[in-house]
């Protein structure tokens, strides 16, 4: 074995309430739960387990923690603002009116916006 080359990821997001983020990311996201434990509640997301995981005292960070790549930036904005998700329009950054980023010198798209915690979480097609 060499180290983790051969591993598969697990994905771990903190939430102060687990309730609310389980129905944000089940019902507002739309991803598929595949367990619910006194530890996290899972979800699977292209293959790879994301965690839920309770933490009384967590404080988010100011960066984005998550991706999700997918085909057509500009659609799933959309389909994710028809479901209540707002994105973020940062100071200084060249967004278009959806919150969409073009990465600049590429033809790479991004945009971000935040679960119930605050978690910056992002779409690109990057």
């Amino acid at each position: 074995m060499a180290g983790l080359r051969s591993a598969t990821p697990t994905i771990v997001v903190c939430t102060r309430n687990r309730v609310r983020a389980t129905a944000f990311y089940r019902d507002t996201l739309g991803l598929p739960l595949t367990l619910e434990n006194d530890l996290a509640t899972v979800f699977d997301v292209g293959g790879t387990a994301l965690h839920i995981a309770t933490v009384a005292d967590f404080t988010p960070h100011e960066h984005t923690i998550l991706g999700f790549k997918v085909s057509n930036v500009a659609a799933t904005v959309i389909d994710l603002r028809e479901r209540g998700v707002v994105f973020n329009i940062l100071p200084g950054f060249n967004q278009d009116r959806l919150g969409i980023l073009t990465v600049p010198g590429t033809a790479s798209h991004v945009a971000w916006f935040k679960d119930p915690d605050g978690n910056v979480l992002s779409v690109t097609d990057a």
